[in-house]
């Protein structure tokens, strides 16, 4: 069963020995729940051991919830992500450089048979999801299976990305659809009538 967390194959999540590796990961994650937060450098380096890669400068502000503690998740460098992030990362997850996730974000790679023959039978199914680098995901986005969302992109809070985005977009809504170009008034503009005075 473990052999297909990864291909896209129907699976038992219950399996015997996916079930211990899973349990390890849980009792890491908890434990890096429970640090102060004066513990900078512990977050930091605990994440990098819980994390298939945690890059230089990146943050993840505690609780942070995940099926797997991190174990298949992929930050790059200067990542950060905002309260109550879920990682449903049964299969990999990729986050580029620079990109910001807010409050209460979930990226899930698992989803379940719809016919309830198999449902019943407690199969389950993983597709990764890629998210590009100096992206920027609102508050109480949802990300789900299989989606890539290329560099530069932006997804207004509460969106439900049910498919692939391209760069250099704003995007919103459920489910989420392209927006606009990012473009010349953003340049001028930071919210809004507020002009950008740096």
């Amino acid at each position: 069963m473990k052999d297909k967390l990864h291909t896209g194959e129907l699976y038992l999540p219950g399996d015997e020995e996916i079930f211990r590796e899973q349990l390890a990961c849980l009792d890491r994650l908890y434990d890096f729940n429970a640090t102060r937060p004066t513990e900078l450098d512990k977050r930091t380096e605990m994440l990098r051991e819980m994390f298939a890669e945690f890059g230089e400068n990146s943050y993840i502000e505690p609780p942070l919830h995940s099926n797997w503690g991190g174990k298949h998740a992929h930050f790059g460098k200067n990542v950060y992500a905002n309260f109550n992030l879920t990682l449903v990362d049964d299969t990999h997850i990729y986050v580029g450089d620079g990109t910001m996730l807010g409050p209460n974000v979930i990226l899930a790679t698992a989803g379940h048979p719809i016919l309830p023959e198999l449902r019943v039978e407690q199969y389950q199914y993983n597709f990764p999801i890629h998210i590009g680098k100096n992206c920027w995901l609102g508050a109480g986005v949802i990300v789900l299976p299989g989606v890539t969302i290329e560099d530069n992109t932006v997804v207004g809070a509460g969106s439900i990305v049910t498919r692939d985005l391209p760069a250099n977009v704003v995007a919103v809504g459920n489910p989420c659809r392209v927006l606009r170009e990012i473009g010349e008034k953003d340049r001028e503009y930071y919210f809004r009538d507020r002009k950008i005075n740096l």
